[in-house]
């Protein structure tokens, strides 16, 4: 388990999160190196994938392949995603972030971008690269990435084993009406939902240059929320009927029992967030007996900051990477 305590000196899950996010050291030594591959999908579009360059010894023939699905608005250069390329080569391990469409810095070409319950795209990368691994894949989805991949899993059944051997959502708003609810409110809403509604609605806006008509422009001008966002671009390009149907469909705390392979799920009980009285239970009952819950009282949004200052983020992915090699 993630026995976790914040620095003194950083109280509250928000200074946790943005703390980590931005002034934490996020490696050791050299920082990782990606190899970017691009590959075509199945409906004419694109999406690149960031491989870890190697050491110069190599990987192990036959190491642990991790994977990682980044969160919203995310990308290989995320402090998490940093912090777990650095750990994937301190252990040897073949590390992977393929990224959502329209997050790898070029705008994709289809009608559609990405949501937290794309769990046909996630299934589509991960058979990719599981064909070229020798063993099944060990995954972990951050935020948004973790939802949409413990969806996968639920649909995958007990199938999923022969692509994944286990994965971890990490801070993932498994339950997106109420992390929808907290991030569109205060704070929160002046801070973080203000942030991703920056990037998300210029590219939506490209996006009907690329479409016209796709959506109604005026109303994806004028969202000031992210239910506003979602219920006119995410929900309909996406196939649902709103924000509320998004949302009820696309969360994964409902269907935790489907799951048939180990699966992490760590939320910080002080997520801005992804509320506390949101989670489930953390008795075993509460999930499927392929579940193992880690909610730590301390940690904020994909944060858990250690050490003296400026702290480092690596000791929530040694956890992860720790709980993966067991389980797989």
């Amino acid at each position: 388990m993630l026995a976790y305590r914040a620095p003194s000196w950083l109280p509250g899950g928000n200074l946790q999160t943005i703390w980590a996010a931005t002034r934490a050291r996020r490696h050791l030594g050299a920082p990782p190196q990606f190899v970017r591959e691009r590959w075509a999908t199945p409906d004419g579009d694109f999406i690149d994938v960031d491989h870890l360059a190697p050491a110069p010894a190599g990987t192990a023939p036959g190491a642990p392949h991790l994977v990682l699905f980044h969160g919203l608005e995310g990308s290989s250069q995320s402090q998490y995603a940093q912090a777990f390329a650095f750990v994937a080569r301190q252990r040897g391990w073949a590390f992977s972030v393929p990224h959502f469409r329209g997050c790898s810095g070029e705008l994709n070409h289809a009608p559609r971008a990405y949501h937290s319950g794309d769990f046909e795209e996630i299934g589509w990368i991960l058979a990719r690269l599981r064909a070229r691994s020798a063993t099944p894949l060990r995954v972990v989805g951050v935020s948004l990435g973790g939802n949409a991949l413990l969806r996968w899993a639920q649909e995958a059944g007990s199938s999923a084993a022969a692509t994944a051997s286990a994965v971890a959502a990490v801070c993932s708003p498994i339950d997106l009406a109420a992390s929808g609810a907290a991030i569109d409110r205060g704070f929160n809403w002046l801070v973080y939902s203000r942030m991703f509604l920056a990037t998300m609605k210029p590219k939506a806006l490209a996006k009907w240059q690329q479409h016209p008509g796709l959506f109604d422009r005026d109303k994806l001008a004028a969202a000031r929320t992210l239910y506003e966002f979602d219920n006119v671009f995410t929900a309909p390009l996406h196939g649902f009927k709103d924000t509320p149907d998004y949302w009820a469909r696309a969360s994964a705390k409902p269907h935790l029992a489907a799951l048939r392979i180990p699966a992490l799920v760590l939320n910080a009980r002080n997520d801005p967030f992804v509320p506390a009285a949101c989670l489930p239970a953390e008795q075993a009952s509460a999930a499927s007996r392929f579940v193992t819950l880690w909610q730590p009282a301390q940690g904020g949004h994909v944060g858990f900051p250690h050490g003296r200052y400026p702290a480092q983020v690596m000791a929530m992915p040694q956890a992860v990477a720790d709980w993966l090699a067991k389980n797989s």
